[in-house]
């Protein structure tokens, strides 16, 4: 998949998600408020990577 296809930091719609960070290790469901936050105060991306998942699945990374 492109980068075209992933939803990534304001551009994610769901309320609530299960935040993976970028070690792989699940933060449980968050929402998508801390989930952003989390993700800033890392200096990285938040990427919804499974959005068919309930709730969608979604990343720490660095997204270029």
């Amino acid at each position: 998949m492109g980068k075209n296809f992933f939803r990534v930091n304001n551009r994610i719609r769901a309320a609530k998600m299960l935040l993976i960070d970028e070690d792989g290790t699940s933060l449980g469901v968050q929402p998508l408020f801390s989930a952003l936050a989390k993700s800033r105060e890392r200096g990285l991306d938040l990427v919804e990577i499974s959005p068919n998942n309930n709730p969608p699945v979604c990343k720490i990374m660095d997204f270029g």
